[in-house]
């Protein structure tokens, strides 16, 4: 794609996880980027300080100038004074995930596509190509970046909508199709058209989840890899071995060894991601060696399981908001830490998914040893609904007690214990609020 560069390219929305990757990328290859967004901090607002990149608070002052191409986030609809002030200056106003769509059409392009899984996959993905050949990459936990001339870019492609139905990927990878984004999705089986539809549109090769039901129906026109532990799949996991210090596990693909693999991750999710990984490392031919040294020094990515220690507690941030999401971490949790309570701090995101899910909620949440849940955080795009955390408590065997933000004392109960802080609204505001409530006992203790 080529664009002067002395337009702007003005983000409405520019903090949204997506955006703020798409806005890097955009400033790594020497473009004008500028946005606006809600006043109140979010975790992708560091990064994009760091780069320079003005941040306007909505409506506060004529942010636009007359040379712009302004993209809009997806969680804004055109009404939006910004897009109405844009049109009247005529300039170019583009969706987000079809801005996208067109920017990467010049790049062997690999898209992650899944209900769950995504943002991991694509940041492992991302970390172990750019470690050995030039990668640009989006991952959708607010990071992104742009390398001129790079020969992949890769992406992740959200389903919320059919927004991936803007990409043309030359691979994807596929975790799993779940009923998700109930305020969009009738039931499961317009989930899976859109997945489908998504795979229809790939040019070269699909890379699937051998052991989800419905990517086994997936009817598309280039090959599909099945990945996975059973046997009937094209690239196996075997002899999975996980500890406290990771996983480790032989890679058979059409039953040919292809090495031993280690990763310093947890949980049997992140065996299955990395092997999606090593799948397409494979395929486009990348050196084994440099693969295994790559997946090897692979951290993590933003709000993924994200821990740090305080005392003798440790706490994990994570962005789990579906109950196969919480079963994961959860099992994470206790590969690592097998031999201490672990506690969950839950808060339920959305009205319409928690009367979804209400049942697998209290099935997941019930793998932790103690449960406790916030208010429920409602999305932009729903009113007032029907339920409340207190409904979901109720369901809860082990505990289910509702946390106010201003009362995190029930916390101060547990020593030498996890604390899990799991949610995709302001979850943080209640992890800060117990850090400090922690900070300040130990502080009292000296």
């Amino acid at each position: 794609m080529t664009v002067n560069l002395n337009k702007l390219f003005y983000f409405i929305g520019i903090k949204g996880s997506g955006m703020a990757s798409l806005a890097l990328i955009l400033h790594d290859n020497g473009y004008r980027v500028a946005g606006s967004d809600i006043k109140q901090y979010t975790f992708t607002q560091l990064a994009l300080e760091k780069a320079n990149i003005p941040i306007y608070e909505f409506n506060k002052s004529n942010n636009l100038e007359p040379n712009s191409i302004v993209i809009l986030g997806n969680a804004f609809k055109d009404d939006h004074p910004e897009v109405i002030k844009a049109k009247e200056m005529g300039l170019p106003v583009i969706r987000y995930h079809k801005f996208l769509g067109e920017f990467m059409k010049d790049k062997i392009s690999i898209g992650i596509a899944g209900a769950h899984g995504k943002t991991s996959t694509t940041g492992l993905l991302s970390h172990v190509f750019s470690g050995i050949i030039p990668t640009s990459y989006l991952i959708g936990d607010g990071t992104g970046k742009g390398i001129k001339d790079s020969k992949y870019f890769i992406f992740e492609a959200d389903e919320y909508r059919r927004h991936f139905l803007a990409y043309y990927p030359d691979y994807a990878i596929c975790t799993n199709i779940d009923f998700d984004h109930p305020d969009y999705y009738q039931n499961m089986e317009d989930v899976y058209d859109a997945f489908e539809s998504f795979a229809k549109q790939v040019k070269k090769a699909v890379f699937a989840y051998g052991d989800d039901e419905n990517l086994r129906r997936l009817n598309v026109d280039v090959p599909v890899y099945y990945y996975g532990i059973g046997e009937n799949n094209d690239i196996e996991a075997r002899n999975i071995q996980r500890t406290i210090k990771g996983s480790s596990f032989d890679v058979y693909i059409h039953n040919k060894f292809v090495g031993n693999f280690k990763i310093n991750l947890y949980g049997k999710h992140n065996v299955l991601n990395s092997l999606a990984v090593i799948a397409v490392a494979y395929f486009e031919k990348i050196p084994m060696d440099e693969l295994k040294r790559e997946l090897l020094s692979f951290k993590g990515v933003k709000r993924r399981f994200a821990e740090y220690q305080i005392g003798d507690i440790t706490i994990i941030d994570d962005y789990a908001h579906h109950p196969s999401e919480i079963r994961a971490t959860i099992d994470a949790a206790r590969q690592k830490y097998p031999d201490k309570e672990i506690i969950a701090v839950f808060q339920p995101h959305t009205f319409t998914r928690t009367i979804a899910y209400l049942d697998d909620y209290v099935n997941s949440l019930s793998l932790a040893d103690h449960v406790y849940l916030t208010d429920i955080f409602a999305s932009a795009r729903e009113s007032n609904g029907n339920i409340s955390s207190e409904d979901l408590g109720n369901k809860i065997n082990k505990g289910g007690e509702v946390l106010k933000v201003d009362n995190m004392s029930p916390l101060l109960n547990y020593d030498n214990a996890v604390i899990i802080f799991m949610g995709a609204g302001d979850i943080q505001k209640y992890e800060q609020t117990y850090e400090q409530l922690l900070n300040d006992v130990r502080i009292k203790n000296v």
